[in-house]
C-alpha cells in the first residue's frame, strides 16, 4: 500500500454559539444562514483528500488501515484516538464537563456499540479578541451541594474560575473539570476522540421550535472534579535554532502536542509505533517526502503514516502549524524538549499524567 501523507477534509457542525462567517480560515463559509461553530478535521465522517483511502471516510479507512499507517503501538480494533477541531465561539458555550475513561466505560456506549471513551482536551487560541475568557475549574471552596444549587438559580457561572485569553494561549482540560468557552475566540482543539459531554446550564436558550438543549445534571455532579483542579493554562517551552521556532506544549497520556513556526524549511521522522498529524495555522508550501510531494494550506489537516519516515516542509509563506500524535510514554515529550535544549524542570511541567 502507498504511504503518504494524507489530506482530510472537514466537516462543520452547526451550533447556537458559532459564527456566521468562518473566514478567513474557510472563505466560502460566509454569510451563513446558520452559525456553524465546529468544523472537525479528523471527525469519522471527514473523508481522504488523497492517497490510498481518498473518497473514504476516516472511520471506514481506519478499520482496515495496516500497521504502516496506524502504528505498532496502538490498541488493536480501538476507534481513531484523536479528535481535532476549530471551535468558532461568538456566545457562551454551556457550562458542562466530560467524563473520564473509567465513567465513560460503565455508563455510555458509542455509536459502534462499544464502551464509551472519556475526554480529556486541550485548547490553542488561534484567534482571541480582547476581553475573551474561558472559564475553568471549580473554585476550590466550591462543594457538591453549592454547585447544584447555583445550577439550579441560574449562577453555575459564579463557581468556575475566569480565566482571560490571548493569541496563542494553551489550556489543558483533563476530564472532570468544569468548562465554558466565552465568545471571541477560535481555538483549535485536540481531544481524545469522544463527543460526551455533560451540560448544567445552557443560558436557557432555545431552537426555532422552542426547544431546550439537554441538560445532563446528575452525571455531571458524578464526574466534576471538585476542590484542588489539575488542569488550566500552561506555560509552554519555546526552542529557537536557525529561523525554526518549536514550541513544546503538553503532553499526557491521549496526546502530545507542539508548534512549529517557520519561514524556509522543517522536517521530522515520524515513529513506526504511532502516526501524526499536523494541523496547519497559517503559510502555504510543500510537503515532500521519499515517494512524492503535495502542497500545504492553512486550516487543513494532514495524517502522516507511522511508516512514512523522513518528511521535510518547505514555505512559499510564513508557515505555523499544531503538530500532535499519541505518545508512548508522556514523559518522552518532556525528554525530547530537553534534548533540544529545554531546562528539565520547565520540560517537567509539560507533561500530566
Amino acid at each position: 500500500m502507498t504511504i503518504c501523507p494524507a489530506l482530510l477534509e472537514p466537516v462543520f457542525s452547526p451550533r447556537p454559539w458559532g459564527a456566521r462567517s468562518l473566514a478567513p480560515f474557510y472563505p466560502d463559509k460566509n454569510d451563513l444562514a446558520e452559525p456553524l461553530g465546529e468544523a472537525w478535521l479528523t471527525g469519522y465522517e471527514c473523508r481522504f483528500a488523497n492517497g490510498p483511502f481518498a473518497g473514504k471516510k476516516l472511520g471506514e479507512a481506519w478499520a482496515e488501515m495496516p500497521v504502516e499507517w496506524s502504528g505498532t503501538a496502538l490498541e488493536t480494533g480501538a476507534g481513531f484516538p484523536l479528535l481535532l477541531k476549530f471551535i468558532f465561539a461568538e456566545d457562551k458555550l454551556s457550562v458542562q464537563v466530560h467524563p473520564d475513561d473509567a465513567f465513560a466505560r460503565a455508563h455510555e456506549k458509542l455509536p459502534d456499540g462499544q464502551p464509551g471513551r472519556g475526554k480529556t482536551e486541550m485548547w490553542y487560541a488561534v484567534q482571541a479578541r480582547p476581553g475573551a475568557e474561558v472559564l475553568l475549574g471549580l473554585k476550590e471552596s466550591v462543594t457538591r451541594d453549592a454547585l447544584a444549587r447555583s445550577i439550579s438559580d441560574g449562577t453555575a457561572e459564579d463557581s468556575l474560575v475566569h480565566v482571560p485569553m490571548s493569541t496563542g494561549d494553551v489550556i489543558f482540560v483533563p476530564a472532570g473539570t468544569a468548562h465554558t468557552i466565552g465568545p471571541g475566540l477560535v481555538l483549535c482543539e485536540i481531544q481524545q476522540y469522544s463527543d460526551f459531554t455533560y451540560r448544567v446550564f445552557d443560558y436557557n436558550r432555545r431552537d426555532a421550535q422552542g426547544r431546550s438543549r439537554e441538560l445532563h445534571i446528575e452525571k455531571a455532579l458524578q464526574v466534576m472534579r471538585f476542590g484542588k483542579q489539575l488542569g488550566g493554562k500552561v506555560a509552554p517551552v519555546l526552542l529557537q535554532r536557525d529561523g525554526f521556532k518549536e514550541t513544546f506544549f503538553v503532553a499526557c497520556r491521549y496526546f502530545a502536542t507542539e508548534k512549529w513556526e517557520f519561514s524556509n524549511r522543517a522536517g521530522e521522522s515520524t515513529s513506526p509505533r504511532h502516526f501524526e498529524l499536523l494541523i496547519f495555522l497559517a503559510g502555504c508550501g510543500s510537503i515532500s517526502w521519499s515517494g512524492g510531494s503535495a502542497a500545504y494550506a492553512p486550516a487543513q489537516a494532514w495524517l502522516l503514516p507511522a511508516a512514512l519516515g523522513r518528511y521535510d516542509l518547505a514555505a512559499a509563506a510564513p508557515t505555523s502549524l499544531l503538530r500532535t500524535y499519541v505518545p508512548e510514554n508522556p514523559a518522552d515529550f518532556a525528554l525530547l524538549a530537553r534534548e533540544r535544549g529545554a531546562d528539565a524542570a520547565d520540560a517537567a511541567r509539560l507533561v500530566f499524567v
